[in-house]
């Protein structure tokens, strides 16, 4: 289930954006985390699996679409699906605007794309 970042799931949120690569250092995963806390248009969601937090999606909103910024799974959670179910999710969520990968999810957003047109994922 894809629920809406608040400020009490800081460390969560911060642990789970520190798996994508251009996230490792500390100082730019805080200025990722102050642009989701302080723009409007950076929206940042976490996918919820029974009670644990499990993965991240973060996006920006520009006009008529959606650009995915960042996706991350915990890895005990990994190959179950949950990337493709976040961005189908991303896309209900923002039905009337276009969803498109940013430059460092690219590779990942086909692969879920692929896999979803195997199946009914997205």
């Amino acid at each position: 289930m894809l629920i809406r970042y608040k400020k009490s799931f800081k460390k969560i949120a911060m642990g789970l954006l520190s798996y994508m690569p251009q996230e490792k250092e500390l100082k730019t995963l805080k200025e990722t985390m102050e642009c989701y806390e302080s723009n409007d248009d950076w929206q940042l969601y976490l996918w919820k699996v029974d009670e644990d937090i499990v993965g991240v999606v973060g996006v920006v909103i520009e006009q008529k679409k959606v650009e995915i910024l960042h996706i991350a799974v915990n890895p005990s959670y990994r190959d179950e699906g949950i990337g493709t179910k976040m961005i189908a999710e991303v896309k209900k969520t923002h039905p009337d605007l276009n969803v498109v990968p940013g430059e460092a999810i690219s590779r990942f957003y086909e692969k879920c794309t692929k896999e979803a047109g195997k199946g009914s994922r997205l």
